[in-house]
């Protein structure tokens, strides 16, 4: 399993948020699921988490994200970058 995460600040997010679900690059279709948080103090900033059963899956989606350009158009981002869990803890 491994995970791409991308801080982005959107802006305006529910204008945003339309976009993120046409998908344009294809990123999520091969996913297992994915999960947006937003900043308490800043509700423009966005934090993206996508879930793939490997980390070569996660590479490819990446390259393609990467080479669709859509993360282009903001300025204050970072990522995406492919992470694996270290380590899971429950309380």
């Amino acid at each position: 399993m491994a995970f791409i995460l991308t801080r982005i600040n959107v802006g305006d997010y529910d204008t945003w948020k339309p976009m993120f679900d046409q998908d344009k690059p294809g990123a999520r279709a091969a996913s297992k699921g994915w999960r947006i948080f937003r900043s308490v103090d800043d509700p423009g900033q966005v934090f993206i988490q996508v879930e793939f059963g490997s980390v070569e899956d996660a590479k490819e989606v990446r390259e393609r994200l990467v080479a669709s350009g859509v993360l282009d158009r903001f300025s204050d981002k970072y990522g995406p970058m492919i992470v694996e869990e270290a380590e899971t803890v429950s309380r």
